[in-house]
């Protein structure tokens, strides 16, 4: 008769390390098997299909060959590549998108531009974000011993610089793009890639906190330090280029590019009476988005919220309107406007409330469609306790 097997326990470092394990189940970038519709899975399916994949790898080759000239020309898209994207038509590539947290968002955005030609060049008016928006903002907690070490004179611009100090991710990140924006001698291209990383990775309250703190108008030391936090001396250019130039050079890149249709998904009026497409939270998520990007907006001055395009449109002839189009898209957009009064006015709230309790949480509504809310933590736990599981049989 067989003995049975004796069956030895979890050694002690697995046991220490489920815990951990569990706790991090949720805490991880969105990736494309969470988007509805991912481009990079979209891609995939088509390169199951010959036909799918010839069509695609001949668009590819369309977007690498199209010149798009200068600023003043309309770069036209040749007839046999918008024949190409058409015969796509009925692929999943066509609704495919992507998402700002995403880990391989370049290789994303690349092949959603690949696909839709018109938009990447000509169409810059086309309101159709290549993202989608479909994980939510996890509530924001601070321990009250937290808030009473901040200054209560001081003013909220400071108070919210010292929230981000006291969390190590915000912190962290923060003291990066400092650095990399700081000196003389500062990288641009490295200031913007650290700014980027700030804006797409540290929490949205403390990133929002930071750069829409509210500022009373005479307070110009506090109205400042809300200009200077995007490194504007180094990030943004020493002489202002004409607006179109500006686009021109943003959409020749694919991510700003991107972040400039999501801009103008979210944040655009639909009528003279200042209805906005969507709701505030996104405008504001669209137009952080162009921060570290060639359309790098910021505040005008140290008085007051006006935002706009560090960009003059002198010297555009006959592409005035145009050029004067996109600036007020950002000086004058009262989606963008309204959008940021709200959540100064909110966080000013933040600061004037009776903190009773020893904690408090605070989450705006993100969405309202509960389908949309995706729980990220069931395939990581069960990816956490299979592998325990192998591990355990194996020792």
């Amino acid at each position: 008769m067989a003995r049975p097997r004796n069956l030895r326990p979890l050694p002690p470092v697995l046991l220490l390390l489920l815990p951990l394990l569990l706790l991090r189940a949720g805490d991880h970038l969105p990736t494309e098997g969470r988007l509805t519709n991912s481009c990079i899975q979209a891609r995939r399916k088509c390169q199951a299909n010959p036909t799918c994949n010839a069509t695609y790898h001949y668009l590819n080759s369309c977007a690498s060959s199209i010149s798009t000239s200068s600023p003043v020309e309309e770069p036209l898209v040749p007839e046999d590549c918008m024949e190409a994207a058409q015969q796509l038509r009925n692929s999943s590539l066509m609704s495919c998108t992507c998402h700002r947290r995403m880990k391989n968002q370049a290789t994303c955005l690349d092949i959603y531009w690949t696909i839709h030609p018109a938009r990447s060049l000509g169409d810059y008016e086309l309101d159709v974000s290549p993202y989608e928006d479909t994980v939510t903002r996890k509530p924001w907690k601070m321990n009250l011993s937290k808030l009473n070490m901040l200054i209560p004179d001081s003013d909220l611009c400071l108070k919210f610089a010292m929230l981000c100090t006291l969390n190590d991710k915000c912190d962290r990140l923060r003291k990066a793009y400092g650095e990399a924006c700081s000196g003389s001698r500062c990288q641009r291209h490295t200031c913007q890639r650290q700014l980027r990383a700030f804006f797409e990775k540290a929490s949205e309250p403390h990133s929002q906190g930071l750069l829409l703190c509210p500022c009373a108008p005479t307070d110009q030391g506090c109205g400042q330090r809300r200009r200077n936090t995007i490194a504007p001396s180094c990030a943004l250019p020493s002489e202002d280029p004409n607006c179109l130039e500006l686009r021109h050079v943003c959409v020749s890149d694919p991510l700003c590019r991107s972040r400039l249709a999501d801009f103008q998904t979210h944040c655009h009026p639909m009528d003279i009476l200042g209805t906005c497409a969507t709701e505030q939270s996104r405008c504001l998520r669209a137009y952080m988005g162009l921060i570290g990007t060639a359309l790098t907006p910021n505040f005008v001055s140290n008085i007051n919220a006006s935002v706009a395009l560090s960009c003059t449109c002198r010297g555009s002839g006959n592409l005035q309107e145009e050029c004067e189009r996109l600036e007020e898209s950002f000086s004058h957009n009262p989606c963008l406007m309204e959008a940021i009064s709200a959540k100064m006015r909110f966080h000013s709230q933040l600061f004037s409330r009776d903190w009773a309790a020893s904690t408090f949480s605070v989450m705006e509504r993100q969405n309202k469609n509960p389908a949309l809310r995706p729980q990220p933590w069931v395939p990581t736990l069960f990816s956490c306790t299979l592998t325990l599981i192998l591990l355990s049989s194996l020792w």
